[in-house]
């Protein structure tokens, strides 16, 4: 809790939401580690009834209420049916989930949540969950992440758009949507724009334009073009890249979950942050900076273009 709170019974904290692969668990043990260097006292909770052998030490684990794999054995559902109703199960016993909350009064807290998609576009158990946080006086921020690759892709980024957009309208609290993995970006093949234009979601006319030199997209290009007008009328989506790795990155992202969700911290962590950021690179940290990647981006597009014109 924030300096400015003590005297409040206020709780600050991330849910931490998206689809399965795009590094949920990685980033609450990488926020958990960077928070605690600067002093903040930071208690992990997983709401992920499948997760197994967290990184980070878990804080509340809801396995110790009911598992995914119990759920699918004695009640023979698959796995989405399963998760649906470890989520259903965990609103019918707030008592439980408040209980253990409680053994951590004062910290900050990162709720790990798990990865299927519906859970935060259509179904309601988790959203009531948060709701019943915030009558708790929980303020919390929704942290989005969308692994980076998908920007490589016009149709899968279009995709993507729609899912945040659809989350975020949906799950109803303060919402930062994070790219992540950008430190592997460059693995999965050139973009076809700017790294700017994916974090900003800059004008999508030229994607849906791009997607038309696809044979297969060519027929879909009205639904194309509705699905980005549908995005760009809300003017809701942007993307804040994240790298883990680098404590820059972690930072930019910390203090926009910190706005979304109003924290504010005391001096002492702002200096510890100071300290933190002018250090020289521990073995942990890896100054592979995001703006890098961009730059190199923008540096080959020049490139190209100089030799296109040269050959005129």
């Amino acid at each position: 809790m924030s300096e400015g709170s003590k005297g409040s019974s206020l709780a600050f904290g991330q849910v931490v939401i998206g689809p399965p692969g795009s590094g949920k668990t990685t980033y609450c043990h990488g926020m958990r580690e960077f928070m605690g260097r600067i002093g903040r006292k930071v208690a992990v909770v997983n709401l992920d009834p499948a997760n197994e052998g967290m990184p980070y030490p878990c804080a509340v684990d809801i396995s110790e209420l009911i598992t995914l794999s119990d759920v699918m054995e004695n009640l023979k559902l698959g796995p989405n049916g399963g998760l649906i109703y470890c989520m259903e199960y965990l609103e019918a016993n707030f008592d439980w989930l408040q209980e253990k909350l409680a053994a951590f009064k004062g910290h900050y807290y990162l709720f790990d949540c798990p990865g299927q998609v519906e859970l935060y576009t259509h179904h309601d158990a988790l959203k009531n969950v948060f709701a019943q946080l915030a009558k708790w006086n929980f303020r919390l921020a929704a942290v989005h992440l969308v692994d980076s690759h998908y920007c490589t892709d016009p149709g899968k980024f279009i995709s993507v758009l729609c899912t945040s957009l659809s989350t975020m309208l949906h799950v109803e609290l303060p919402h930062v949507n994070v790219l992540s993995k950008m430190d592997l970006i460059e693995q999965y093949g050139k973009l076809a724009f700017n790294l700017d234009y994916y974090t900003e979601v800059l004008d999508l006319s030229y994607l849906v334009d791009h997607l038309a030199s696809d044979p297969f997209f060519r027929n879909y290009r009205r639904l194309n073009a509705k699905l980005v007008e549908v995005i760009e009328d809300y003017s809701l989506v942007s993307f804040v890249p994240l790298n883990v790795q680098d404590k820059e990155s972690m930072r930019k992202v910390m203090q926009a979950v910190d706005k979304a969700n109003g924290y504010s911290f005391g001096d002492q962590e702002h200096r510890s942050l100071e300290a933190l950021m002018s250090a020289a690179v521990g073995a942990d940290f890896h100054f592979t900076s995001t703006l890098a990647v961009q730059e190199k981006y923008v540096q080959s597009r020049d490139k190209t273009v100089e030799e296109e014109v040269m050959d005129m």
